[in-house]
């Protein structure tokens, strides 16, 4: 009656947030996107490139506002997708 259930992960929320184990920035992926790194940091580029097209379309119509938020949230998709091909090419290596 009192056996853990094991669906917490190991340690609970924080142990599962830990595991796989990382040092400095690298706490800040979710752990399964850091478990599939090359293939989250390529959606992000992909993503970053459609919201990227969002942002020029929004500027063709002169909506700058609009294309103003487009083009910021393109740039930080197309980095966060670049650091994380970066972090998988460094750690095959």
């Amino acid at each position: 009656m009192n056996a853990p259930s094991g669906s917490n992960g190991p340690g609970g929320l924080g142990g599962w947030w830990r595991s796989p184990p990382r040092s400095g920035l690298r706490r800040l992926i979710n752990p399964w996107e850091y478990r599939h790194l090359r293939f989250s940091g390529g959606i992000r580029i992909v993503g970053g490139l459609v919201t990227a097209v969002a942002g020029v379309i929004c500027l063709s119509y002169s909506a700058y506002g609009w294309a103003a938020f487009f083009l910021v949230l393109a740039a930080l998709n197309l980095a966060g997708g670049y650091w994380y091909l970066s972090l998988a090419r460094s750690a095959a290596a």
